[in-house]
């Protein structure tokens, strides 16, 4: 049984292949709510689907603005791929794994 057969349904078009490490920073305001959601279901959908092909950041932006405004963040929570590919940014708290797979373009379902 390949690598690929042992993930779940959701997750077996994806192309993990490559060696590919995925470069992951979240933006989120302080402690809450939509914030420490969007944390725990961002970790869990990486450790289920990219298990160690990711790297995470999660940055406060009331702890470090600059990096916001350098990012021209507009809405929070916000998940921005940076590599690999095109970067992509999908706004929210992570709850909907396809949108998030989708969103990222890790995953199609054509």
């Amino acid at each position: 049984m390949s690598e690929q057969d042992q993930l779940p349904p959701l997750a077996r078009n994806l192309n993990l292949d490559d060696g590919s490490v995925f470069q992951l920073r979240l933006f989120v305001a302080g402690a809450s709510p939509n914030s420490t959601r969007a944390i725990s279901n961002l970790k869990g959908i990486c450790e289920q689907y990219l298990t160690g092909k990711y790297e995470l950041e999660i940055i406060d932006v009331y702890q470090q603005p600059l990096i916001a405004e350098s990012e021209q963040i507009i809405a929070l929570p916000l998940l921005i791929k940076k590599a690999p590919g095109t970067e992509r940014r999908l706004i929210g708290d992570m709850s909907n794994v396809a949108r998030v797979l989708r969103g990222l373009g890790l995953y199609t379902d054509y």
